[in-house]
């Protein structure tokens, strides 16, 4: 993003929006490093079972992106959250 002189931010009309599924593994305890990373989404982390189920659901996800002929940057906030549910995702509201 550029700021103008008054303070004021835009985003540049070239600029391409972009998105990416990120997967955090936190169970890790052999010392392994592991990372996926895919056209749309970034894998860290996990012990060797959390790691494959990332990269399964991260596959899974990518797939309904593409049997809508969409991009993560371009799916709206109810349609992540339904093509999500449908790779398996669980899915967690935000408390108030």
């Amino acid at each position: 993003m550029e700021s103008r002189g008054s303070g004021e931010s835009y985003m540049p009309e070239n600029t391409k929006k972009s998105a990416l599924l990120l997967g955090l593994g936190l169970d890790n305890q052999d010392g392994h490093k592991r990372v996926t990373r895919g056209e749309e989404f970034l894998l860290v982390g996990g012990s060797s079972e959390t790691h494959e189920k990332m990269q399964e659901t991260a596959i899974r996800f990518s797939e309904q992106l593409d049997k809508r002929g969409k991009r993560l940057a371009d799916v709206s906030a109810e349609e992540l959250r339904d093509i999500a549910h449908k790779a398996g995702m669980t899915l967690h509201e935000p408390e108030n």
